[in-house]
């Protein structure tokens, strides 16, 4: 398991390259592509989630708001 650090490391670069529209992201060696903007945001609610976990806190609720940019 990634240390703390690690893990708001990898957070903070997801999130900036999500704003970015990018999808691919490296960490360190590692490269992943995302399919689509909900995959990337499956994974920062994962990361989220380990980091929370990492602090001795539980996320207990998830609110997601989105719009069709009409």
């Amino acid at each position: 398991m990634a240390s703390l650090e690690e893990l708001i490391a990898r957070r903070d670069k997801l999130e900036k390259t999500r704003a970015k529209g990018v999808k691919t992201v490296r960490f360190g060696r590692d490269e992943v592509t995302y399919k689509s903007d909900s995959e990337m945001a499956v994974a920062l609610a994962d990361l989220n989630r380990q980091i929370a976990a990492s602090q001795g806190r539980t996320v207990r609720r998830v609110r997601i708001i989105s719009n069709k940019g009409a």
